[in-house]
């Protein structure tokens, strides 16, 4: 199945400004949670297709979240792609181990991530 809807869960506004734009122009539907709390609101309220998951945010941060996220039975089979600043290998191997699908480094590259987002139609 293509993916279609993303959930972009990211604390900085001007990364969700930035990523929704760039998804939606490329036809994705975007929706936004800024922590892990709203988060899991826009989960119950509408299952993505996919999510891209900030690591470093208030409260409940993205290892944290991905964590409670791809071991509900509820959402297990919606892949979470890591998008991070945090470009240690140990950072994308623990991201991993939480149950990300994939890992992308920002500032993003465009093309990288549509790439990634493909890997899963």
């Amino acid at each position: 199945m293509p993916i279609q809807k993303i959930l972009l869960v990211d604390d900085s506004k001007t990364e969700l400004h930035y990523m929704s734009e760039l998804l939606g122009k490329s036809g994705f539907s975007v929706r936004t949670a800024e922590n892990g709390e709203e988060a899991m609101k826009r989960l119950g309220e509408d299952k993505p297709d996919l999510i891209l998951m900030d690591v470093v945010m208030p409260g409940q941060n993205g290892f944290q979240l991905t964590r409670a996220i791809t071991r509900d039975p509820r959402f297990s089979t919606v892949p979470v792609i890591m998008c991070t600043s945090k470009n240690q290998e140990t950072d994308k191997v623990w991201g991993m181990r939480q149950g990300a699908r994939d890992y992308i480094v920002k500032p993003v590259d465009p093309t990288e991530l549509m790439a990634k987002i493909h890997a899963f139609d």
